[in-house]
């Protein structure tokens, strides 16, 4: 078989399989809602059926799937790997290493925090020190790299690089916190050539979406200034609302809930939670506060209605909440509940707990109704999740496992 034959099939296999395919940050319309159903409705304490395992390397870097492959980006020694795997045993297909010296200033891991990327037949990261790179996932073969925080002069951050890169038409964009007018960049997708560059601001650590709204599309980013919306074609800015801390000591690292024509953004740092009403070139505020659904970093869900997220800081202990999508009015609180990643299918709330706990919640806003709890990695645990044909995949540091969740 030619590689072009070999691609011209993976191709055939990504567009049938698309249905049960989690390919990016937050799943198949990067909201963190997946439309599968018939899943579990509860499991035993142990957990639900392991279909494999296997030792990773570090970092917060959530895997995808598409096509029956999985894609996990980790560190191991003095390399980021991106590894890929099929989907249903473990087994590997290729792996691409690249040397990296990036060390965390705050002790909190040198391992990418950036989700890959499958789209069009192939792989797109971006690392903890900048480098964003485009790898074929038929076999792995580097097709471009640029180094960000060269190319650009981007500021050093707390973290290392955290937003996960989205494509939207033939456009590869990211928040990358450059210097002259370089905060988001647009690449093309299939040679890596800047298309356009907008704004100055730093670059935080949540990740963009896309939506058409009020008739057109729009770039929605949550910058380390706050709300941007630009022109995909242009990078021209429609509307920016500025919302962060104020203090210096801080991040903005939820990404943006985009519900109809409503766009909702949470920081913690007694910055809080925004609700606006977008239209073509502009918002209005619809509610506001810091005492409804303050998030550190892990980005909530939208269920019939309502918001489910983590309402508090990481370091001082984090409630989970729901909250009235329309209102801002909370409906209950489960206190003390660990944050981390959290994606809602078939009516439940799956959650991984930065503890490490495996948690089915019923999406419902009468109550908090907790089906099933089971300890399965250790901590801490902050990659997302992803969901594809009924397996459930999540990983600590050290573990990565499949699970499975079809009935």
């Amino acid at each position: 078989m030619t590689v072009r034959t070999s691609r011209l099939a993976l191709a055939v296999a990504l567009l049938l399989a698309a249905g049960a395919d989690w390919p990016q940050f937050l799943g198949p319309t990067r909201n963190g809602s997946s439309p599968e159903t018939g899943l579990l409705k509860t499991w035993p304490a142990k957990g639900p059926p392991v279909v494999w395992e296997r030792a990773v390397g570090e970092g917060y870097s959530g895997p995808v799937v598409a096509g029956g492959r999985l894609v996990l980006f980790h560190r191991v020694g003095d390399e980021e790997v991106v590894e890929c795997l099929d989907a249903a045993t473990g087994k590997p297909h290729w792996k691409a290493a690249t040397p990296t010296a990036y060390a965390d200033s705050f002790g909190k891991g040198n391992g990418p925090r950036s989700t890959p990327l499958i789209a069009g037949g192939n792989v797109y990261t971006l690392g903890a020190d900048g480098l964003l790179q485009c790898l074929s996932l038929a076999d792995g073969k580097k097709l471009w790299r640029r180094e960000l925080h060269k190319d650009y002069e981007v500021r050093k951050g707390f973290f290392g690089v955290a937003t996960s890169p989205l494509v939207e038409g033939n456009l590869l964009v990211a928040n990358v916190g450059g210097r002259g007018g370089a905060g988001i960049v647009a690449f093309d997708k299939d040679s890596g050539k800047e298309v356009w560059k907008a704004t100055d601001h730093d670059a935080s650590y949540a990740s963009p979406v896309a939506a058409t709204i009020d008739g057109v599309r729009q770039l929605l980013f949550f910058t380390r200034e706050g709300v941007v919306s630009l022109d995909p074609a242009t990078g021209a800015v429609r509307f920016s609302k500025r919302w962060r801390a104020r203090i210096d000591a801080s991040v903005n690292a939820a990404t943006p809930v985009v519900v109809g024509d409503h766009v909702f953004v949470t920081a913690s740092y007694r910055t809080g939670a925004l609700l606006l009403r977008v239209k073509k070139d502009g918002a209005e505020e619809v509610w506001k506060g810091d005492d409804i659904l303050s998030s550190h970093f892990a980005t909530p869900v939208y269920h019939a209605g309502h918001l489910y997220g983590f309402d508090g800081r990481q370091e001082t202990g984090t409630n989970l909440r729901c909250v009235d999508f329309k209102t801002g009015k909370v409906a209950w609180t489960k206190e003390g509940f660990p944050c981390g990643p959290m994606i809602v299918a078939d009516g439940n709330l799956v959650i991984l707990s930065e503890d490490g706990e495996l948690v089915l919640v019923e999406a419902t806003s009468a109550a908090y109704r907790e089906k099933a709890r089971a300890k399965v990695l250790g901590r801490p645990c902050r990659a997302q999740l992803a969901l594809s044909d009924g397996r459930l995949y999540g990983h600590d540091g050290r573990k990565l496992m499949c699970w499975k969740l079809k009935e």
